[in-house]
């Protein structure tokens, strides 16, 4: 089975960015970020039809790891998917990643925005992971079963995440 489009999902603060720059980087596959299709300067967003294209432009290419949610648009991208990593965390691990990402890059830009999106504290986006997994956990379970012809791995904390990284690495270089 192919392993050349990989989708990462789950709550923010998880590591998600980290987990898919680094993958991407030893399996070379080119990463793409939902945030950097969605924002633009000053956290303007674009348009869903915009958005739509863009996203479009990027399942439609051979190679990638996507990384984020953007929950209506799972059905496009598991439609081009071989694999996706669910990075189901707690709540308090993904608020404290959250807190750490604010604290090292606040008042930059991260590569994984849009360009001039600063880093800012937001307690209404402390609010949006404290309910993620309640809002969200069971339909990304329910949508992920459905998929018989993509590999879905599910994670619940970083160090099973890393065991998986190894092994789809480990894989890739034995093929």
């Amino acid at each position: 089975m192919s392993r050349n489009r990989i989708m990462v999902i789950g709550c923010p603060g998880a590591g998600k960015t980290t987990f898919s720059n680094e993958l991407g980087k030893r399996l070379k596959l080119p990463v793409v970020h939902l945030d950097v299709l969605n924002w633009r300067d000053n956290w303007t967003p674009v348009s869903r039809e915009t958005f739509d294209e863009l996203l479009l432009k990027e399942v439609s290419c051979e190679r990638w790891i996507i990384d984020g949610n953007y929950g209506r648009t799972i059905p496009l991208r598991l439609k081009y998917a071989d694999v996706v990593v669910y990075m189901d965390y707690s709540k308090i691990t993904c608020i404290l990643g959250a807190l750490k990402r604010v604290v090292r890059n606040y008042g930059k830009s991260r590569e994984d925005m849009g360009s001039n999106c600063p880093e800012r504290f937001d307690l209404d986006f402390i609010k949006y992971i404290w309910t993620f997994n309640e809002a969200n956990r069971e339909k990304y379970y329910e949508v992920l079963s459905k998929e018989a012809n993509i590999e879905v791995f599910v994670v619940r904390n970083r160090r099973e995440a890393t065991q998986l990284m190894d092994k789809l690495i480990y894989v890739a270089f034995c093929r």
